[in-house]
């Protein structure tokens, strides 16, 4: 799996290096933190350090609660969830691509639950990881 373009634990990244990293996905980017906004209100943001192999990582919280990773890659994002048993189960019962329930359901439990790994390059991949912001914030 790709890591982070930020690997250079002494440069924590800024908004400007965020965007000019991502690139093209940079309004989509925009689009989810705007979605997250207007519906749930004020997320901070936390870059943290994950190591020489995973980099810097923007942590989103809400209430001091974790929502989602974003990591930047070259030219687009991923965005990781950790969903417990019941909005996981919530999210097989959603409308969200079947690519995504599947991906969902045959990923590792673990304690805190399942990952879930979702790379943003097209504007079509918004509306799902929105979805799943609602589903992981409602649970």
């Amino acid at each position: 799996m790709e890591r982070s373009v930020f690997t250079d634990r002494s440069k924590k990244p800024d908004n400007r290096r965020l965007n000019k990293a991502i690139g093209e996905s940079g309004p989509h980017w925009t689009a989810i933190k705007a979605h997250v906004l207007k519906k749930h209100g004020e997320a901070l943001e936390e870059w943290k350090y994950y190591g020489p192999k995973a980099g810097w990582v923007l942590k989103v919280l809400l209430r001091r609660r974790n929502v989602f990773f974003l990591t930047p890659l070259k030219g687009y994002f991923r965005i990781a969830f950790v969903f417990g048993d019941r909005a996981a189960s919530t999210v097989e019962k959603s409308n969200v691509p079947a690519a995504v329930k599947k991906e969902l359901k045959e990923t590792r439990r673990y304690v805190e639950g399942r990952a879930l790994r979702i790379e943003v390059k097209r504007q079509k991949d918004v509306p799902a990881v929105k979805k799943l912001i609602d589903i992981k914030i409602a649970s």
